[in-house]
């Protein structure tokens, strides 16, 4: 069973620990009380946009300036308004880090931080600590759902074929394709033949995989482990890519890590990232694909076998059905498209004067 996910665990402990030491005093019984209901990794998002917002109150908000987000008091969280709440999510839209780094959130980004906010709020009025809940008068930024973007059949073909074959890759790029080729065609392969998450395939180690049955063990968002099967592509890529895997003598502490960087460690969910990225870009350079995308390409292509949506959300490890739903829309897109071609208006339509059958043979325009 890979140590992996309790070493993550254990390193986002350490960083939401200190990411509350930034926050006030009295946000350690929040912290406290959401422990046995949230992931650990959920708990440091939260305090990351709990210290984002503090920060902004003490710092641009009248009634906080001679404050600092650690010695706010939970009587200075009672003088919290709704409009600060919106101020801040307006604030958010486009502001310059303390890294003066220019930073953007979209709909969705601020939606999650005003749940963190909420949730912060809704803990302390109902524990009768504070009187105002001002977050519950905040409405949720609209959402603008974005185009679904996948990959079709043909381009699927091509992204493999590109990670084998390297055709269309830079010089620089094709000086170390040689080496990594085994590899990113694995990990592409297993992408597509499975759906799993970028976090639960960088968590894979070499004993969570049982070719005898070709099941793998995952960890899923919030710590539970799954058992997934794969097919006979996958099978056959992760089989190429141990026999090369067997030649690297890894760092310490990297030895069961199934995939491995050009530094002998365990490879990182930013560089499976740019790997998918450099791929794609030639294989189909005007769609955005990232590891997510991958994911939902294997989420519509096994509604388009089995036409089962909740098969779908099984395998991909959706708790809310609707949250599939996505993969279900791609395929009702494809069906719209395909009702133009089932309605025959005329048996043997014959030309108009207002609407002339064009010639067989057009003229030359030149």
């Amino acid at each position: 069973m890979s140590d992996y996910p309790l070493q993550k665990k254990k390193d986002y402990t350490l960083k939401l620990r200190a990411v509350q030491n930034e926050l006030p005093k009295f946000a350690g019984l929040y912290f406290r009380a959401m422990e046995l209901q949230t992931s650990v990794l959920t708990r440091y998002g939260y305090a990351i946009d709990l210290r984002n917002f503090f920060k902004f109150c003490t710092e641009q908000v009248e009634t906080f300036q001679k404050k600092t987000p650690t010695s706010l008091t939970l009587e200075d969280l009672d003088k919290v308004t709704a409009l600060d709440i919106e101020l801040f999510l307006e604030h958010v839209s486009l502001y310059t880090g303390d890294d003066d780094r220019e930073r953007e959130n979209n709909e969705r980004a601020k939606a999650r931080k005003l749940s963190a906010i909420r949730s912060f709020f809704k803990y302390y009025h109902r524990q009768e600590l504070i009187k105002n809940n001002p977050a519950s008068l905040v409405d949720t930024p609209k959402i603008h759902e974005k185009a679904i973007i996948r990959l079709e059949a043909n381009e699927v073909a091509d992204l493999l074929d590109i990670a084998e074959g390297g055709k269309g890759l830079s010089e620089r790029q094709k000086s170390y394709h040689q080496t990594t080729k085994v590899r990113d065609t694995a990990i592409l392969t297993l992408f597509l033949g499975t759906g799993i998450r970028i976090s639960e395939l960088v968590g894979i180690d070499i004993d969570d995989v049982d070719f005898s049955s070709d099941i793998f063990l995952v960890t899923r968002k919030g710590g539970n482990q799954e058992m997934l099967s794969f097919g006979p592509e996958v099978r056959t890529a992760l089989l190429t890519y141990l026999e090369q895997r067997e030649l690297v003598e890894p760092c310490p502490g990297h030895e069961n890590a199934l995939f491995l960087s050009l530094q002998r460690k365990r490879i990182t969910a930013r560089a499976v990232e740019n790997l998918v990225k450099k791929y794609a870009r030639i294989a189909s350079p005007l769609k955005k694909i990232t590891p997510h995308k991958l994911r939902s390409t294997y989420g519509t292509m096994l509604y388009q076998e089995s036409g089962d949506i909740y098969l779908v959300a099984d395998v991909l490890g959706h708790k809310d059905v609707n949250t599939t739903r996505k993969h279900y829309a791609a395929i009702q897109e494809e069906r719209r498209r395909q009702a133009s071609k089932y309605i025959k208006l005329r048996d043997d339509p014959t030309p108009t004067p207002d609407r002339p059958e064009p010639p067989s043979n057009p003229p030359d325009p030149s």
